[in-house]
């Protein structure tokens, strides 16, 4: 059921970028949307139209895709393992445990003579 789920979310993005790519922009760059507009728009009126099946349907799949994405999660195959992927593919420690610490550490501080008496 993954493997399925994944496929449909693979065409949904595909297909939604043919049609974010087939759409028209909103005018010639960052300044055609404000100074473009100033003469009232009048020239804006029917381009809107056509664009409408391509805009509905970019939301549309969007709205597919991210619900895609959420049920996914719930159909990944979650296998109980004790080890993480990094504890399974290292080396093996040393079966010699052997470590004995020091029996005692030399001080922090050196004494000095003054401190001997």
């Amino acid at each position: 059921m993954y493997i399925l789920i994944v496929i449909l979310i693979t065409l949904i993005a595909i297909f939604m970028t043919i049609a974010i790519l087939l759409q028209s922009g909103q005018g010639s760059g960052l300044s055609g949307g404000l100074a473009g507009n100033a003469g009232g728009g009048a020239g804006m009126v029917g381009q809107r139209r056509t664009a409408d099946f391509l805009s509905k349907a970019t939301s549309f799949m969007g709205g597919a895709f991210l619900f895609l994405c959420l049920i996914a999660n719930f159909f990944i195959d979650r296998t109980v393992t004790t080890q993480s992927a990094v504890q399974q593919s290292g080396f093996e420690m040393p079966a010699n445990r052997d470590f004995q610490p020091p029996a005692e550490s030399p001080a922090a501080i050196p004494q000095s003579q003054d401190d001997e008496n």
